[in-house]
């Protein structure tokens, strides 16, 4: 399974990615974010590991992240392994004018671990992209309201 998901922020391109980088506002608009802990090499390069962990609910979520590639504004590209699933998402920054920034993001599913996570993504594939979406517009809002 595989979508692209985009949003325009007014904001320029540096603030932007800035504020989208920067760890300590990842609570602000990835909902249920817990933390984040570098288990491997260096924070946000090409290589490094670390361990998310999400709260959704009652349900606690780890995922480990590994970095492709890091070269924003232009791409970063991380692998995400959970215990029922497995994706890559490429992120972008693109200035649309100097106050003016879209953010693209590129997901693909390319494991299903268990029964349910099979039939979630057969049955109700756009909840995860209406996931990835709600993400990219809680940013937006938040990115917004820091100037």
């Amino acid at each position: 399974m595989r979508y692209t998901c985009k949003v325009e922020i007014n904001l320029p391109i540096d603030k932007v990615v800035e504020l989208w980088s920067d760890e300590n506002n990842f609570k602000e608009w990835q909902s249920g974010f817990q933390s984040i802990t570098l288990l491997e090499g260096e924070a946000e390069t090409k290589g490094a590991k670390s361990k998310i962990v999400l709260q959704q609910g009652k349900m606690r979520l780890e995922l480990l992240e590994t970095i492709l590639v890091s070269d924003l504004p232009n791409e970063k590209t991380a692998i995400y392994e959970h215990i029922h699933m497995t994706n890559t998402q490429t992120s972008q920054f693109k200035a649309l004018t100097e106050n003016k920034t879209e953010y693209i993001s590129e997901v693909e599913y390319t494991q299903f671990n268990g029964f349910l996570p099979k039939v979630m993504s057969i049955l109700f594939p756009g909840k995860f992209k209406k996931q990835s979406k709600k993400w990219m517009v809680q940013f937006k809002n938040f990115a917004e309201s820091t100037t």
